[in-house]
């Protein structure tokens, strides 16, 4: 028997084996844990949109307040030649 044959008998065997008890409610709970894991994303999603919006509004608050793309004022004069 190859590894192949191996495990496909191996599966038939589980198969045809008595079959595990299913509890009764556990479509029901597994419906309510997908419903909050669902919620939690969404929450999760609507957050980080907020943080995102939040920071381009901060953002452009403070470009609009600090003019980053102007070159600063030097606050050394040249040096006076040919007097």
């Amino acid at each position: 028997m190859g590894a192949p044959d191996r495990k496909e008998a191996e599966v038939r065997r589980l198969m045809e084996g008595p079959h595990p008890v299913v509890p009764v409610d556990l479509a029901a709970v597994a419906a309510a844990r997908g419903g909050r894991l669902l919620r939690r994303r969404r929450v999760l999603r609507r957050l980080g949109w907020a943080v995102v919006f939040a920071a381009a509004v901060a953002f452009t608050v403070w470009a609009a307040r600090t003019h980053p793309w102007e070159i600063p004022p030097t606050d050394v004069a040249p040096p006076l030649r040919g007097w």
